[in-house]
């Protein structure tokens, strides 16, 4: 089975082991290793995060009959785990699928949501995880409120981004994320489908894309985004 065959077709969750520099300390205090053992944002830090990282993946309990797919950190990517590369490891030892987080956070709240910083090294960082042996990529946004100019404004960054991402042979997760708070939820939801579906359509035959979206206010209601011929 391939990494496409695999995503298409299997069941299972994806895991997210792309904790980035911000959010590493708390999940390393979560683990039981304090900030007294490593100094923050360093090459210290990281080797600690990366040894929880391979306890995990090396468990028996990671495997791919119930993981369908693993969200990599940059700095995991460019490390081994029991003498392969991490992307690699995952794939021919757990036959989970390896996906990149590529995103470089969010910008500040603009017409009720957060785009995407830029991403300067889009197309170096797609280049070097495909040679990698990764699959997709994930990358965030923010929806707060139902503004429509707005969640246009995130959609198309995503699928801008998407774009430029597929043309480096990877399959982007296309993350526009509706806060669970916001008090106008379903309409946020009805105003990023019809953006998700316009966006959809401006795809080639050989342009396909993986959805990635908060739980709606409906039972299916994202049915037909999910049955569109290029996710």
């Amino acid at each position: 089975m391939s990494m496409l065959e695999k995503v298409k077709n299997a069941d299972g969750f994806i895991a997210a082991l792309d904790q980035s520099g911000g959010s590493t300390p708390k999940a390393l205090s979560m683990y039981g290793i304090e900030e007294s053992e490593y100094e923050v944002n360093t090459v210290s830090m990281f080797d600690c995060i990366h040894k929880m990282r391979t306890r995990i993946m090396t468990s028996p309990s990671f495997g791919g009959d119930r993981i369908l797919g693993a969200i990599l950190f940059q700095d995991t990517l460019n490390r081994e785990v029991e003498g392969k590369p991490t992307a690699k490891y995952l794939w021919e030892e757990k036959k989970i699928v390896p996906f990149l987080k590529i995103d470089k956070g969010l910008a500040t709240e603009e017409n009720g949501v957060q785009v995407m910083k830029p991403i300067p090294d889009l197309e170096e960082v797609c280049g070097a995880a495909f040679s990698n042996g990764v699959f997709g990529t994930k990358m965030r946004s923010n929806i707060n409120s139902a503004n429509a100019e707005g969640i246009k404004a995130v959609v198309s960054q995503q699928f801008e981004v998407g774009k430029v991402i597929i043309s480096k042979g990877l399959v982007p997760i296309i993350e526009p994320e509706v806060n669970i708070n916001a008090k106008d939820k379903g309409e946020c939801e009805a105003i990023l489908k019809q953006e998700i579906l316009t966006n959809l359509d401006t795809l080639s035959e050989s342009q396909n894309v993986m959805l990635k979206l908060t739980l709606p206010s409906s039972d299916n209601f994202y049915k037909e985004c999910c049955d569109h011929p290029r996710v």
